[in-house]
């Protein structure tokens, strides 16, 4: 066992939580809605300072884990975002490619998961369903409103378990 193996966990959300989103959230508001340009524009998102900043600081005393409803195949290049923005290098959790769950299940069960052999410190997200079942499953959150909701960007976390 390393010495990070023994430091809680703080997890971070990237859309809407380290990773502004306003500037493709035009690629949901269409019919059908563009997912592959959604995804694609994903590399140009400004860093959210609030974000960047409670993950710095949560790094001096955690280890770094990134819960995202991105899908697997945005891996690269949610890799490379992580890096540009000088983020704690740190595990990334990702909905696989055909799950269309929604993002409150397919976190909170990750979330379980990672606290059956660590303490989770924290879940830092943005998503108000998100935030309600980690908060009534035991864990300690912290919801990102740094940002203005997205009505599309809620129904596809929700209902279309794409994000």
């Amino acid at each position: 066992m390393t010495d990070s193996d023994k430091l809680p966990l703080a997890v971070f959300d990237l859309d809407n939580t380290l990773a502004d989103t306003a500037h493709r959230q035009r690629f949901l508001e269409r019919s059908p809605r563009d997912w592959d340009g959604f995804f694609a524009a994903a590399p140009e998102d400004p860093p959210i300072p609030e974000g960047v900043a409670l993950v710095l600081e949560s790094a001096e005393e955690c280890e770094i884990v990134y819960l995202t409803g991105r899908p697997e195949r945005c891996r690269r290049d949610t890799l490379a975002w992580l890096a540009a923005q000088g983020l704690p290098e740190g595990r990334v959790y990702m909905r696989r490619n055909d799950d269309r769950r929604p993002a409150r299940r397919t976190k909170l069960e990750i979330l379980k998961r990672l606290a059956r052999t660590r303490e989770i410190r924290v879940l830092v997200d943005d998503d108000e369903l998100v935030c309600e079942d980690a908060r009534r499953a035991g864990f300690t959150v912290v919801r990102a409103r740094w940002t203005a909701p997205s009505a599309p960007l809620e129904v596809a976390q929700e209902q279309e378990g794409r994000t």
